[in-house]
């Protein structure tokens, strides 16, 4: 019998060093989702000037780690991070999860 495993993902938003007007908005709870699908976590700011965003994981018994940040334009571990400016928007995707995926994921603006 086909076993369907789950995933389960909650992203959390943080801010550092923060000053007038600005935020980190969680746009998305807690996910369920099941091994090999795509998911899309989203993170909306607003800021004063030039940010820093960061999305970083903690997975169980673990640390914090970064995982990708805004100014660069790389991959982690499957993961892509797209910054929409025009949308005010820091995305974290990935096309096909696996089971080691279930973790925290934290975006950061400093």
């Amino acid at each position: 019998t086909n076993m369907l495993s789950t995933i389960s993902i909650l992203a959390i938003f943080l801010l550092f060093g923060g000053s007038n007007g600005d935020s980190v908005t969680q746009t998305e709870g807690p996910v369920t989702l099941s091994e090999g699908a795509p998911t899309i976590l989203n993170c909306t700011y607003q800021s004063s000037y030039t940010t820093s965003l960061f999305w970083y994981v903690q997975y169980l018994n673990n640390a914090p780690q970064l995982l990708l940040k805004s100014s660069t334009e790389t991959e982690n571990q499957g993961f892509q991070a797209n910054l929409v400016k025009s949308e005010n928007s820091f995305y974290l995707q990935k096309r096909s999860l696996q089971i080691s995926d279930s973790a925290l994921y934290y975006c950061a603006m400093r």
